[in-house]
């Protein structure tokens, strides 16, 4: 038996705002989108799907309405990296004027990566560049 790594969910008041803003900083698609939910999907993935066995489908990105607003730094995050032939820091620059805003969770300044928040405050980081 394997186990498929079927998506992260991401609560949030706005779920399509939020998804937008995702799906522009990753060059994500909508695969679904209602008023309540919004499900996105690398761009190769759905071509790719078909080809795949089940646990090798890549995982999608749920954002869902809810009626609270986040309220404590996150429990889990995503790590991004870019690739080392970009130029990381014009990435964290895309993703700033994208609307994200960098933040203070403790890192020391020696750390190797950049912490960052979205447009609803849910924190993920830039990595160092990596070639996989």
């Amino acid at each position: 038996m394997a186990l498929r790594w079927y998506s992260n969910v991401v609560e949030s008041t706005d779920p399509g705002r939020l998804a937008r803003w995702w799906a522009e900083a990753l060059g994500w698609q909508v695969m679904v989108e209602s008023d309540d939910e919004v499900v996105l999907i690398p761009p190769w993935a759905r071509e790719l799907m078909p080809t795949l066995r089940f646990e090798q489908v890549p995982p999608g990105l749920v954002f869902v309405r809810v009626d609270h607003e986040k309220a404590t730094k996150d429990r889990i995050h995503m790590d991004l990296a870019p690739h080392t032939s970009d130029d990381r820091e014009a990435e964290i620059a895309r993703l700033e004027a994208l609307g994200a805003t960098r933040v203070d969770v403790g890192q020391g300044p020696e750390v190797t990566w950049t912490v960052l928040a979205d447009v609803d405050g849910n924190e993920f980081c830039v990595l160092s560049s990596r070639d996989r």
